[in-house]
């Protein structure tokens, strides 16, 4: 399992970089075209490489994805290495030995048929081109496995935010900020009277729906010179709901956002992207799983609601139950100091076997 977790590792593939995901597609499907005695339908869809395998009719999904945010080229600085139990790279966390744990699981099954399995290409900016085939899928299933990293100490999720994003755009108007100032629409001063409507509309959702929406501001852009009254302004909103009435609640509020100065306008660009994964899609699955667990001898198995989104919300959203998080047991996704605990691979991929199993 760690020859195949570094053969992934040190093939990059980064999100933006589709020359690199064609090469780790290649990895991936040979890693698993090994694994499970059949080739992947390799799918590339605006650049993105997806691979797909399928035995028989399709009754469980398991999904991944091979893609990650790190730039092409951090190995130099984060190089793959394995010291005292600990494995590091990046990627390494999320999600790349959730993928060697489910093909070693898979592999050791007397039969696959049943099983659909998808790596997605996209994941970490979206899911923009896999979201279609991710849901057209999950819709045929009885249930989907995610092998998404674990929440903290090998917790699985059970719950997962629903994730919007907005693109708040200021139509100011220029003029030279020193001789006649008078005469501009500053977007700048507008975007910041947005930022400060934005924490209203949270406060407005949370008192309406209930704790655990955040409406947070990210990158900002304004202006072309230090001596012009800005013309433009730009805003990213990420937002985060516990359910669809807070997703809705918001944008309807977000969309509603008027400008405060006289010939300043606004553009409301985005809006729902992932649907919440609620606790009710996973709870028959992650009792099945901690049954399994328990017969393992693996200990009680705990659960967990995160802020963070995956695909899983994509097939919970399409009404098929899902139990996320069944990958790596580790830390640091997306940081620095991500890694996996080593120990942990061999019983996550028997806990994974014995649930399907226990599904089939």
């Amino acid at each position: 399992m760690l020859a195949d977790l570094e053969e992934l590792v040190t093939c990059e593939s980064y999100s933006a970089d589709h020359a690199a995901l064609a090469r780790s597609g290649q990895v991936v499907a040979a890693q698993g075209s090994r694994l499970l005695g059949a080739p992947p339908r390799t799918l590339v869809i605006e650049g993105v490489t997806h691979l797909q395998w399928g035995f028989g009719t399709p009754r469980v999904l398991l999904l991944g994805h091979h893609d990650t945010v790190w730039p092409t080229g951090s190995i130099r600085t984060l190089p793959w290495s394995v010291e005292q139990g600990v494995a590091r790279g990046p990627g390494v966390f999320d999600m790349k030995a959730g993928l060697v744990q489910m093909f070693h699981a898979l592999a050791s099954l007397p039969s696959l048929d049943g099983l659909c399995v998808l790596v997605t290409g996209d994941e970490e900016t979206g899911s923009a081109t896999s979201r279609p085939l991710i849901e057209d899928i999950a819709r045929q299933c009885s249930a989907t496995l995610v092998l998404e990293p674990s929440a903290p100490g090998g917790a699985l999720k059970t719950g997962r935010k629903g994730v919007s994003g907005y693109d708040i755009t200021v139509h100011g108007r220029a003029a030279h900020s020193g001789l006649e100032p008078e005469k501009g629409v500053n977007a700048a001063t507008e975007l910041a009277c947005q930022i400060l409507a934005l924490q209203n509309v949270a406060d407005t959702v949370i008192a309406s729906t209930g704790p655990g929406t955040t409406v947070t501001p990210t990158v900002m852009r304004a202006g072309t010179s230090n001596n012009t009254v800005p013309a433009r302004a730009e805003l990213s909103v990420d937002v985060r709901v516990p359910d669809p009435a807070a997703q809705e609640a918001v944008d309807r509020l977000i969309r509603a956002l008027e400008p405060q100065f006289p010939g300043a306008r606004l553009q409301i660009d985005g809006g729902p992207n992932r649907p919440p994964l609620a606790p009710g899609a996973s709870r028959a699955l992650f009792e099945l799983a901690a049954e399994q667990a328990a017969r393992l001898g693996l200990g009680p198995l705990r659960q967990a609601a995160v802020g963070g989104a995956s695909d899983g919300n994509y097939t919970a959203g399409a009404g098929c139950p899902t139990l996320d998080g069944l990958g790596a047991v580790g830390d640091g996704a997306h940081a620095e100091h991500e890694h996996v605990i080593t120990a942990t691979m061999p019983a996550r991929a028997r806990l994974l076997a014995h649930l399907l199993g226990a599904l089939r």
